[in-house]
This record gives structure tokens, sequence and C-alpha cells, in this order.
């Protein structure tokens, strides 16, 4: 496809860059010519881009619906740093600000305006944009985090059900919906519910290349964490995930008497404080933020370069998620975590004890169990994430802990044969409970309903306990051999890489189940792929100079320094060195508006370090 002169334009002199990534342009094409879209696209992708483009190429405002009052405001300020007129309207406002807005709104003075779902289903606020249709034009429709529609998913927001209404009023309008997490079923139901039966779906590649994946075994976490922090990343901002508000405020406190600038983010700090310690970790270099998970949808600070889990998530998709909010930048980032037999009794205790329907704690079993299978595969970290969402990954990534350290297994093989006989044998129609019972030979009322216990499967498994064939299964998995049927509760099916296994032509070798894992012994090869990619930039005095610049002009203005220029911007600034306005803005990320408001600040500290022979 050839990108439009226009797009093109827009691209390099509003946003500062020269080629798009992906599938941006294909995404940005359709939509700036009418067309609806669903876009699934990793954290860090570009999808704001996808949106904000075509709001800039099309007649009238775009409307930006957004779940997150913090988004928007991120949004909205990088928006007006590049001189794009775009606002919000969220509960952060009062009544003055609000009808101010409206007004600049209504006068066709924006070109985007954020929105959170509650406002827009308002009658005052869709009446609001017929007037707005008439006068100005709408230029689309743009969904942000559309997995919130699913059930299923992670994030659900019941209001994302009763978006059908922008279509239904606004049928001439183009809609495109946004998601960086949407496994198969979360699509199709996002498809449904928003009415895209005919949009066109752009599903671009899940893999984050620049995070390195690390797990490991719950011995002592504290100092697990203090080992990883001080060898990694003693300088680094980051995200450390835990189960419970108490231990994220233990983790935070005990940081902080060790000397870390740590804060603690959960439901139950009141919003002041909430709102405090998000600013300062947007505002701020080098905090650290220790949270639930009530902290991260939507933050888009992009040099997060690390994000810890010290308790085991709920699925894969909020791993993915959560660890997705590192190296937002492209630079890489580490996804750290260690877990236990303990998390795995506590999340399976919260889910028993949920008042959800039965159904759906199934679906949430089953997505736990494939997170298990994850920490416990003996294969590439970044395959077995792509493998889980139905993409497949060319080979090994050559920087997670099982590509760099291979861990210890055992011949597993005739164990998964046995495995998948017995998957084979009960009609692929039965979870890993039901199949770990008949391996046992035990005599359950379902074994006796479905008289399983005549199958030549039944009691042969009995030389491995219950966990470990628990372990089997979801290894089996995680590698691939074998499918979980969410959506027909959690049954276990056959994929045609159990063919080979079945007929001995193909030996299996797992995990060792609940071994600590080997420590990285490769860090120093780690380390020079982060000193590479900041180029010895820690200690380098321009570099320092830049970044201070940097900081000045963002508490001048009240915004987040990345707002002002991204570090990598700031990292090709100080290796490029250019000598005047026209060579800066080359740099990618520059863009006309930053040019002409930071440009000759830049070049100057550029010059005084070329004075000082630096």
């Amino acid at each position: 496809m050839t990108i439009s002169p226009a797009a093109q334009r827009i691209l390099q002199e509003v946003f500062g860059y020269t080629a798009f990534r992906g599938k941006q342009q294909a995404i940005i094409e359709h939509v700036a010519t009418g067309g609806d879209a669903l876009v699934l696209m990793p954290t860090g992708g570009g999808k704001s881009l996808c949106y904000q483009l075509p709001a800039l190429l099309r007649p009238g405002v775009a409307i930006v619906i957004s779940p997150l009052i913090a988004l928007m405001q991120d949004q909205v300020e990088a928006l007006t740093q590049l001189g794009v007129q775009a606002e919000f309207l969220n509960s952060s406002l009062d009544a003055n600000a609000a009808r101010a807005v409206s007004s600049r709104l209504l006068q066709g003075e924006l070109k985007l305006l954020y929105v959170a779902p509650e406002r827009l289903l308002t009658n005052s606020f869709l009446n609001l944009l017929e007037r707005l249709q008439a006068q100005h034009g709408l230029a689309l429709f743009a969904i942000d985090e559309a997995h919130c529609v699913s059930q299923w998913g992670h994030d659900f927001r019941p209001e994302y059900r009763k978006l059908t209404v922008l279509h239904q009023r606004f049928p001439s309008v183009p809609r495109i919906a946004l998601t960086a997490t949407a496994d198969a079923p979360t699509r199709a139901e996002i498809v449904e519910r928003l009415a895209l039966e005919n949009a066109q779906q752009f599903i671009a590649s899940f893999d984050r290349p620049n995070i390195c994946y690390r797990v490991a075994i719950k011995r002592n976490p504290r100092q697990q964490l203090q080992t990883f922090l001080e060898t990694e990343h003693a300088h680094d901002a980051g995200i450390i995930y835990c189960l419970s508000r108490k231990k994220v405020e233990e983790t935070a406190a005990w940081l902080q008497t060790r000397g870390w600038d740590a804060l603690p983010y959960h439901a139950g700090l009141d919003a002041t404080t909430r709102h405090q310690h998000q600013r300062r970790f947007l505002r701020e270099e080098g905090i650290i933020m220790v949270a639930t998970v009530a902290f991260g949808m939507g933050i888009d600070k992009p040099n997060v370069r690390f994000v810890a889990h010290l308790d085991l998530p709920k699925s894969m998709e909020s791993y993915y998620q959560e660890t997705g909010r590192g190296g937002r930048d492209g630079l890489p980032a580490t996804a750290w975590m260690v877990y236990g037999l303990g998390d795995v009794v506590s999340l399976r205790q919260m889910m028993d004890a949920g008042d959800a329907p039965e159904e759906r704690k199934l679906v949430e079993r089953q997505k736990l169990d494939a997170l298990l299978g994850f920490c416990e595969s003996t294969t590439c970290r970044h395959q077995t994430i792509l493998r889980y969402f139905g993409e497949a990954h060319p080979g090994d990534c050559g920087q997670c802990d099982n590509c760099l350290n291979p861990v210890e297994t055992w011949d597993a093989t005739e164990a998964a044969r046995m495995a998948l006989s017995c998957v084979y044998r009960c009609g692929q129609r039965f979870g890993t409970g039901h199949l770990i019972d008949v391996l046992l030979g035990k005599q359950t009322a379902q074994v006796e309903k479905f008289q399983h216990q005549r199958l030549s499967t039944y009691g042969i498994g009995k030389a491995l306990t219950a966990q470990q064939w628990s372990s089997v299964y979801r290894q089996l998995v995680a590698t691939g051999v074998l499918q979980v049927q969410m959506e027909a509760f959690g049954r276990l099916s056959l994929t045609e890489a159990a063919r080979p296994i079945l007929r001995g032509e193909q030996r299996v070798f797992l995990r060792h189940d609940a071994q600590p894992a080997k420590p990285v012994t490769s860090r120093p090869e780690r380390a020079a792929r982060l000193r590479e990619a900041f180029a010895n930039v820690a200690e380098d005095p321009l570099w320092q100079a830049l970044k201070a610049k940097r900081t000045e002009l963002a508490r001048e203005q009240g915004v987040p320094p990345y707002v002002i220029f991204h570090d990598s911007t700031l990292l090709e600034i100080l290796n490029q060195r250019p000598a005047n306005l026209d060579a800066l803005g080359h740099i990618s990320g520059v863009g006309q508006a930053k040019l002409a408001r930071y440009g000759a600040q830049f070049l100057q500290v550029l010059k005084d370090a070329a004075y000082a022979g630096n």
C-alpha cells in the first residue's frame, strides 16, 4: 500500500517520525478512508498513532473513549506538545473547566477529545455529539482498551458493552477498537459486543523482543529482589507487582529502608495519595512503584526498565499486559518474576471464594494453569507467550532465562504418552482434574459415570503424584502439544504436535517440577546489550546535561519529562550530536512543534558540551 503524501507529511512534521512501524500504515490508510478496524497491537507498538494520525487527516473531531483518567491526561499533554488541539472530559474537571472544553468543542477548536465511557453514554453527551456532527463533523470514534468489553477479560467494564450506540446513532462515522491483550475468545467477544463484524482486523505480532523474561522459584523473595535491583537496575524506574495491599505496603517500606525511592499504590489508599504517587512516578526519574493490579493500565511512561512480580498474576493475559509496561521506548527491559506453590493456593482460593458463576471460575482456573505452564516451561519464553496468543515464533530469542541457561529436565516421554493417550481415550472432552483421576485410577463419581475405569489408561499413571501429573499437563499445554478449549469448560484436546509423541517418534523432556531456577550467569552479556543500547551514557556528562534540560523544561510546564522527549530521542541526539535545527529536526521523535519549542535550547546544551570538551 502506498501511503498518502498527507499522511507521510503529518507523520514527519507533527510526530517526528520518518517511517511507520509494522501494520501502522495499513491501519491508518484504512481508517482514514472511512473503514472500521479492530487493532491488536502490543503495548509500546504504537497504537495511539493508529487513530491520532487519521484524526488529523479526516475533517471533524475524533472522539477517543478511554477508561482511565491518567491515560487521557497523559495523551492530551503529549498531543499538546506536538501542537495538536486536544482536550479531555472526565470527573477530574470541575464544572467550569468542563464547560470550557465543551465550548471549544462546539466552536470547532479541537481535533481530538478524550472521554470516559460513562460520560459518553449520557443523553446530554450523545446529543452534544449530534450537534457537533452537524456543525463540524465527527472524524472517527476510537475505542481504546477494547478488551474491557469482555466478561472473560481481566479488566471488564460493563459500560463498554453499551458502546454499540455509537454505530446506531452515527453509522457513517468510522470506528477503531484497540487493545494490547486479547486471546481468541476475547477477540470474538469484542467483535460481537461492539458490532464490528464488518471491521477489518489488524493483528500485529505480540512479540516484545526488547523484553528479557526471567522466572525463578521463590526462596527468599526479598533477598532475590534486592539482588536483582542492585545488580541490574540500580538507578532505573520500575514497577513491582504484589498480590495483596498489605504486601505492597510492606515491600515499599522495606525498600525505602534500604535507600530505594519506592512508593506504594493500591485501591485502599486515598485518592490524593494515589494521585501523588502516580504523579511522582510519571514525572521523576528512578522511581519504583510497588503496586497491586490497581496500577498500570494506561500508564504511558516509556522508560520503565523493569517490571517485577513478587506474586503470580491471575493469567497469561494479565502477565503479558503488566510486563508490557516495561520498555515501551523499545530499549531493553526486564520482566522478572518469582513464584511458589503458595501463590497458586492463594489465587485459587480467591477464585473459588468469588461470586462469579462456575463457568467463569473454570475459565479463570485454566488461565492460571496456562501461566503456570509458562513458568515451568523449558523452552523459549517468547515462544511460549506467542504460542498462547496463537502466534508462531521464528526461533529461540537468545535472551530469556531458558535460552541463556537451559534448565534441568527429565525424560518425560512415557509420561507424556500416557497423558496424551488419556486425553484421546477420554474423547478430548475433559479437563486436567478428570484426566489425572483416570491416570491415578481413582474411583470418582464422574469416572464411574462415563465408565472411564474401563479405559486402557485407567490407573497407568500411579508412579507419579497428582501434582506431578498436573505439571506434565501444564507443560504440554505450554509447549503446544495440548490446547485448552477455554470456551468449552477448559477441555483439553490434542494438536498435531502430539502425533509424533504418541507414535513414539519424538522424545519429550520437561522441567523438573518446583526446582529452583538457576541464576542467570550471563548477566555480563545482558549488561553488554544494555551498555550498547545506552552507549555507555549513564556517566556521560552530556547525557546528564540533556536529561537535566529535559527535566527543567518538564518542570516549567508541569508535564512528565518523557512528554518533552523520550529517552530514545535523547539517546539519538547524544549519538548524532546535530549541529543545527535542520539536523535536529531529522531526529526520530522531534517533529516540527517540538523543534520550534525546544530545538534551540537542546542545541545550546550540545554547544556548551562541545566547548567544555565533552
